[in-house]
């Protein structure tokens, strides 16, 4: 009761307190100045700060490598990331990182003047991994999960030749309540996208600082600030998919029923060991009634 009072009151401030103009990250300077945009910012920037803090994502001095591209949730995510750092909030060192797919049409030149215009640090990498994934992937199958494999095993290379602690990705609330229920409809196990996760070799932190987030806001913010978008000619091309069905029933249901995805999301971070039926994370073996284990003795 308490956590929801205090976002209430949260929420109530946006309409009232101002963002500091007087400063600014240079990505914002020609930012809307509408009370709607403000308000947007500001949550936005609350939930990312929450659930980093939540998580214990930040570690002084830590080096993060922000995947980006150049879709709108990494867009947002390292626009976030670089407003909280130039307010003095998240002492981390940024490296954006943009993994060139060598996806036919790919237009090379605007993330590198997109972030070169706003002295953002970064680095390009240039793979052909469009070609492994459209000669490997069996026809009326998607793309996605080899494509991700293929991106991840890169950019985890990356991060470890730049020095970096964490590879820092943009999925959001709906990314994350869509992967659940994929795994629980078509897996058979209870799982997600966590905000933080260690990598198999234990050396890297994988972050998702925008996992609270509606996709929504996300899609608003990204189009007030007017970033150069660039569409994705692999997942994106894909009819009929299964995040896309998973995608469109949360919706129907969120439509039905005002609060179910924000309802859902809370219920992933406020699990019953006890209520579920996994033995292997509850003694169920061992539960009996103290009277019954008091005649054993």
């Amino acid at each position: 009761m308490e956590l929801i009072l205090r976002h209430k009151a949260e929420e109530a401030s946006d309409e009232h307190e101002p963002l500091d103009e007087g400063a600014c990250h240079p990505l914002f300077l020609d930012a809307p100045d509408s009370v709607n945009f403000r308000k947007l910012r500001k949550r936005l920037l609350r939930e990312a700060r929450e659930t980093m803090s939540v998580y214990g994502m930040v570690k002084p001095g830590a080096k993060w490598l922000v995947c980006l591209s150049g879709g709108k949730d990494s867009y947002t995510l390292l626009a976030l990331l670089l407003d909280l750092k130039w307010r003095g909030l998240l002492p981390v060192e940024l490296l954006a990182c943009n993994l060139d797919q060598a996806q036919p049409g790919f237009p090379e030149h605007i993330l590198p003047e997109f972030l070169t215009r706003y002295d953002i640090p970064y680095r390009i990498e240039r793979r052909d991994t469009y070609s492994i994934v459209k000669e490997k992937t069996p026809a009326g199958s998607t793309y996605c999960s080899l494509c991700s494999r293929l991106r991840r095993g890169i950019l985890y290379r990356i991060a470890r030749e730049e020095g970096c602690d964490a590879v820092v990705l943009g999925h959001h609330r709906e990314d994350v309540l869509e992967t659940f229920m994929m795994n629980l409809m078509n897996g058979g196990r209870l799982a997600s996208m966590p905000p933080k996760l260690l990598n198999e070799e234990g050396d890297l932190l994988v972050l998702r600082p925008l996992a609270g987030s509606a996709e929504a806001d996300i899609a608003k913010f990204a189009d007030a600030m007017a970033f150069p978008i660039i569409p994705c000619n692999l997942c994106g091309s894909q009819d009929g998919m299964e995040r896309v069905r998973i995608k469109n029933l949360l919706e129907t249901w969120d439509k039905e029923r005002p609060g179910v995805k924000r309802s859902m999301l809370r219920a992933l971070s406020n699990t019953r060991p006890s209520h579920l039926l996994d033995p292997g994370i509850h003694d169920f073996a061992g539960l009996w009634p103290q009277a019954a284990m008091a005649e054993e003795v």
